[in-house]
């Protein structure tokens, strides 16, 4: 009886703790700019690129930094610390899940070209997140034959109604989405920028993040 009672116990414990890995808390992150807030959350599922912006983020990286290069119906690019120091020197590997895709929203890691970094390693820093725009299905299909892929039928729906990046997916790591402040993406990618200056604002855009605990 005693062993039948064990058993019953260990498969309870076994089914709470696998509950609990399934439903672990997402850390929330307020992005405050002078434009308004934007609160994101981290993906669990991308644990290398969470626990690197935490780290950076308590370091105070990213407080009085600048969004520094801006793109209308594109992304808003933020990453370099407020001493204009690009990034912390070192990369953190590739987290792509087809899951997680470049949506109107989607907090993104940058990261430099192909030709210099094959494994497509993300800056420690370096960060986006995607405005974009909306898609049809027939630039969807153009999309597919161009990047040799097939998007899901929940991917069309998404880029076709929120609209995004598409041509982005399985090429840099998205880590968190936006869960409000979209309309403060809109606003901050719309002021004005100086292309010859890799389309930095003209002026300033800069933030403060916040994580809730």
């Amino acid at each position: 009886m005693k062993r039948i009672f064990s058993i019953f116990m260990l498969m309870f414990l076994f089914a709470t703790a696998s509950t609990f890995a399934q439903t672990e808390k997402e850390t929330v992150v307020i992005i405050h700019t002078d434009k308004g807030d934007i609160t994101v959350k981290l993906y669990n599922e991308t644990p290398k690129h969470r626990d690197n912006f935490i780290k950076m983020i308590k370091s105070g990286w990213y407080n009085g930094s600048e969004f520094h290069r801006v793109i209308n119906n594109f992304m808003i690019q933020g990453g370099e610390s407020a001493r204009g120091v690009t990034d912390p020197g070192y990369m953190i590997d590739a987290e792509f899940l087809p899951e997680l895709v470049h949506k109107k929203g989607a907090l993104a890691a940058a990261r430099e070209g192909d030709m210099v970094n094959p494994e497509r390693k993300s800056s420690g820093s370096q960060f986006y997140i995607v405005q974009g725009r909306k898609f049809s299905d027939q630039l969807l299909n153009m999309l597919e034959q161009k990047m040799n892929t097939k998007f899901t039928e929940k991917q069309r729906e998404v880029y076709k109604t929120l609209g995004g990046t598409p041509h982005l997916d399985g090429a840099y790591t998205v880590f968190g989405e936006v869960i409000s402040g979209l309309n403060v993406v809109d606003t901050i990618a719309a002021v004005k920028t100086n292309k010859d200056m890799g389309n930095r604002p003209i002026e300033p855009v800069t933030m403060t993040m916040e994580i809730l605990e």
